[in-house]
């Protein structure tokens, strides 16, 4: 791509205060783009009110939507002209849709009127089995869920096949898409910032400063605290813990959970500090824990997990999704789904085990790949590349099929 383009994201997964890993995508994209090319970047997210804020060639246009219920941080964009408006007023050249819901037709809308736009999607979350299939089987049981979960992936195979591109964030779910025979798409790696999470930024304070013992492992888990997070599992995976381990925990996030959480959790030596804005504070509190926890079974990519091997910490999480990508043998010990009792096991197997061996390895993990300019240098020249061939292609194809009506209506 040689000429400067107008690039849009577009999404409802945006929170200044809890936003987690398409918050931090974004920001980071932000200061990419700017630094080091020419392009322009329109991002249009939900916000308390419609605000647009222009910064160089970033237009950041917030579009006022209510709060989605239980969730204190996210809004939910409903203003369907709102998004028609912005997008017709400054035309972008890409759209990059980065949510499953609502948002992509729109993308698809606004391409039925002008087919000059190229359409990309960010394949960030696996949301039949995430978001429809272990909700609707928690409450309703296996054969409601799994007759939703099959409405879901056909919704996604109408959805897709309609962008240029989509990218996932792991072998396993650009699978997953070509079994949705969706031939398009390609794998993106996200990013970490070395310089910020780190082993030095360890903090002997930190423990103290939460009320916390100051010997034992500490455990840590930074996202959002919510069953699609499945945070649940933490707490009672606690409870099965040796207590001559002498552990205690950290839970850093928010979410509908966190008050049921906190009063299950009454009187354990387990923490909720809350959502942690600063990123250099999350980098402290990292730093200065001993393992990393998640029962996230549905995790495309895991950029808190990143964030914590680069921080120097194992990690103790389930087989699913991705996980088994993110951490390999020696980096951690992974476990059935939702099993707290195996979990609590690997948590004793790591700290009592090579756990030097492991924090070297995860260290060397994260510090061997995964770079935010690694990620967009990709997404730029492969990714977007990849979607202006399509969107081509797409025209000559168009022009063709008009050709041959005029030929047959003469």
């Amino acid at each position: 791509m040689t000429n400067p383009l107008l690039i849009c994201d577009l999404t409802q997964s945006w929170s200044p205060t809890g936003g987690g890993g398409i918050s931090t995508y974004l920001t980071r994209k932000q200061k990419y783009v700017q630094e080091n090319t020419e392009h322009g970047l329109l991002q249009i997210v939900p916000g308390p009110e419609d605000k647009i804020t222009v910064k160089g060639r970033t237009i950041f246009a917030e579009v006022g939507a209510p709060l989605v219920w239980g969730s204190p941080n996210y809004r939910w964009i409903n203003r369907n002209d709102a998004v028609f408006e912005l997008l017709r007023e400054y035309m972008p050249d890409i759209i990059e849709s980065q949510c499953p819901w609502v948002l992509p037709w729109l993308a698809i809308r606004h391409r039925w009127k002008h087919p000059q736009t190229a359409l990309v999607a960010g394949y960030h979350t696996d949301f039949p089995n995430a978001q429809i299939y272990r909700v609707v089987n928690d409450l309703m049981g296996h054969y409601p869920a799994a007759f939703l979960r099959k409405i879901s992936y056909f919704y996604a195979w109408m959805t897709y096949h309609r962008f240029d591109r989509v990218y996932t964030l792991n072998e396993s779910s650009k699978q997953l898409l070509a079994d949705l025979n969706y031939d398009r798409a390609g794998v993106l790696g996200l990013g970490v910032d070395i310089d910020r999470f780190s082993p030095r930024h360890r903090d002997s304070a930190f423990r103290k400063e939460l009320g916390l013992p100051e010997t034992g492992p500490l455990l840590i888990y930074a996202g959002r605290l919510d069953n699609e997070k499945r945070a649940y599992v933490l707490v009672e995976m606690f409870k099965h813990l040796p207590r001559a381990m002498g552990a205690s925990m950290v839970l850093i996030g928010d979410g509908k959970l966190r008050e049921t959480l906190m009063d299950e959790a009454r009187g354990l030596p387990i923490a909720f500090p809350g959502y942690e804005t600063d990123r250099s504070q999350l980098a402290r509190a990292l730093a200065s824990s001993d393992i990393y926890v998640s029962g996230m079974a549905d995790e495309t990519f895991g950029i808190s997990v990143l964030e914590a091997q680069a921080s120097g910490l194992p990690v103790v999480g389930v087989r699913g999704g991705a996980m088994p990508e993110r951490v390999p043998e020696g980096t951690g010990q992974l476990g059935p789904i939702d099993d707290v009792l195996a979990m609590a096991r690997n948590v004793e197997h790591v700290w009592t085990g090579d756990y030097t061996g492991m924090r070297e390895r995860s260290l060397r993990l994260a510090n061997s790949h995964n770079r935010w300019s690694q990620t967009f240098k990709q997404l730029i020249e492969v990714e977007y590349a990849e979607a202006l061939k399509a969107r081509d292609s797409r025209l000559k194809m168009s022009v063709r099929g008009s050709r041959r009506q005029a030929v047959n209506n003469s």
